[in-house]
């Protein structure tokens, strides 16, 4: 077990080298910031003397080197367009990010583990069909049409929800803000948490009601059947319990996608998090930003990956079977 956990951690660092290096130097062919950070009336020496200043005349791996050893100590710089350190940004549009994240992925997760049970059992019946129906609508329509669909029936027709922002937020110790506490923050989170969390959600019903089914037509199930066990014993003591198994996986993509995925559902709503920040970073090129961004991302992204794998192999006894034969062997 510990020399898995030490492969994985390994296998996550460089994952996040490489990631790193390559959001680098895409960075690189973006344009050159200090064209929007300087007049017109500018001259060739305040463009070398700001490029000097900002570190953009060292050579690209001097560059990437420097960004490394910042980023390891949390410090990701300047940002070119705001002037101020890009981790104190961070932190203030990092609340917004995460409590939609949380609230998509709790959505996600009940529902589509719920739903997907429900379609299994009553795989015959007219509303599992309806719900196996309009689950096409979420996995077909793309995020920013749902996004703007919910809004003009929800905000313009209706006029009961907010359309954009993030409402009233209470302040919660130094750097915590949230909407739970207020009305219109109640209000502005439900369409951005349905639109990011809808597509996900169909995904995870469908794949639990698969797995769900292909479960209920084993052996064991009709023994447990012909001992004459109640169908809720049945179906949520025996059959749940080995479809969640393959399910963890895919469902920590999806989880983990959220986050990633969150910058189309914060553009359409204007929602102030980091992927609103990062959509702004690009317009301005303020690489710190950009690259402070995706960084975030891919620690985030492989760190939900990394606890996955480690639970996968803590729940799945057949793995660490396998395991202890090939050291037998």
């Amino acid at each position: 077990m510990l020399a898995y956990i030490i492969r994985r951690v390994f296998q996550s660092l460089l994952v996040l080298l490489v990631v790193g290096l390559v959001a680098f130097s895409m960075f690189s062919f973006v344009g050159d910031p200090v064209d929007n950070m300087l007049g017109q009336e500018r001259t060739q020496a305040d463009i070398e003397r700001l490029r000097a200043d900002l570190g953009l005349d060292k050579p690209f791996p001097v560059q990437y080197w420097r960004f490394l050893e910042q980023a390891v100590q949390g410090n990701f710089g300047l940002s070119y367009r705001q002037g101020r350190p890009v981790s104190e940004i961070l932190v203030e549009r990092l609340p917004a990010t995460l409590e939609l994240a949380f609230v998509s992925g709790v959505l996600a997760l009940l529902g589509g583990i719920g739903l997907g049970i429900f379609t299994a059992i009553r795989k015959r019946g007219v509303a599992a069909n309806m719900i196996m129906t309009l689950s096409l609508v979420g996995v077909s329509l793309p995020t920013f049409l749902i996004g703007v669909l919910l809004i003009y029936l929800f905000s313009v027709e209706l006029g009961w929800l907010p359309s954009f922002g993030r409402g009233d937020v209470t302040r919660i110790g130094d750097w915590w803000t949230t909407g739970f506490l207020t009305e219109t923050g109640l209000k502005a989170l439900i369409l951005p948490a349905i639109t990011l969390g809808l597509y996900q959600m169909t995904l995870i019903m469908r794949l639990v009601r698969t797995e769900m089914l292909e479960v209920l037509r084993g052996d064991y199930i009709r023994f447990a059947r012909a001992r004459g066990l109640r169908d809720r014993s049945v179906h949520f003591k025996h059959a749940l319990k080995n479809t969640l198994v393959p399910v963890i996986t895919i469902t920590g993509l999806q989880l983990g996608s959220i986050i990633a995925f969150a910058i189309i559902t914060e553009t359409v709503f204007q929602w102030p998090g980091v992927g609103l920040l990062f959509i702004n970073a690009i317009q301005f090129v303020d690489i710190p930003v950009m690259a402070a961004y995706l960084m975030m991302i891919s620690v985030m992204f492989v760190g939900i990956n990394l606890i996955v794998d480690l639970l996968y192999f803590a729940i799945d006894p057949r793995l660490r079977v396998d395991r202890s034969a090939g050291k037998t062997t």
